[in-house]
């Protein structure tokens, strides 16, 4: 279990672990007028360790009026549908995932892995999670109305519409799946990946953005050197 059902990483930005041991990560932000917008919903099963950060925060889910997704995997939209029971929030993703999101499905992975050969084998069955009715697709560039401004940065290749999400306020920068920070920073799971060798490629632009704490929708956030670190990481990672 986590340490504390979320953690405060700026007065308006929470990072909610959302599975066992940080694995992965819900974000909530708090609107001016005390409503609430999540980065990220994780699976069916993080809806009660939802509630429980938002219990910490002083909001329950009723209090959320927004959605806003990564990209169409089971552990980052799983929760979507779930949530919605208990409250009206818009959802938003990106217009490149936004088919798979609303059919309830991940991307075909990469069949350069035996795991991404075995899913893509299994079919949608092995992939699927409860469809999303999205009320919003956005693209690269855009700032979604989340908290003063919420940017969207597309880094494709872990699913073909990835995305990033920075905080400029507050100088929190989301990674979504680009890469992951459980036990150690890494490229995740490679055969979750729908392209590994472009998610590689896109995750450079982490490295080039302008934010002090550095979220991972997997593992524990960093808010020392954030951005040297994640730069690093990323050099190291294609030397290796």
């Amino acid at each position: 279990m986590a340490s504390q059902a979320a953690f405060q990483l700026t007065p308006q930005i929470w990072r909610i672990p959302a599975g066992p041991f940080d694995f992965v990560n819900s974000f909530a932000i708090l609107e001016d007028d005390g409503r609430v917008a999540l980065v990220d919903t994780g699976m069916p099963s993080s809806v009660k360790r939802i509630e429980a950060g938002l219990k910490a925060m002083g909001r329950s889910l009723p209090d959320v009026h927004r959605i806003v997704l990564t990209h169409a995997h089971g552990d980052h939209a799983g929760g979507v549908a779930k949530i919605k029971e208990s409250t009206d929030a818009d959802v938003s993703i990106s217009a490149i995932d936004a088919p798979y999101a609303r059919d309830g499905h991940a991307p075909r992975r990469d069949g350069s892995t035996l795991g991404g050969k075995i899913l893509n084998l299994l079919g949608p069955g092995a992939n699927k999670f409860a469809k999303v009715i999205v009320g919003e697709e956005f693209a690269d560039g855009d700032v979604l109305p989340v908290g003063g401004g919420l940017r969207v940065t597309h880094t494709p290749g872990h699913t073909p519409g990835h995305v990033a999400l920075l905080h400029e306020a507050d100088g929190v920068l989301i990674t979504g799946d680009s890469i992951w920070n459980v036990r150690k920073l890494s490229w995740g799971v490679r055969a979750f990946c729908n392209d590994i060798k472009l998610n590689q490629q896109t995750a450079d632009v982490l490295g080039e953005m302008d934010y002090e704490i550095a979220a991972f929708t997997h593992g524990k956030h960093v808010t020392q050197n954030a951005r040297e670190t994640v730069r690093r990481y990323l050099k190291e990672a294609k030397r290796a």
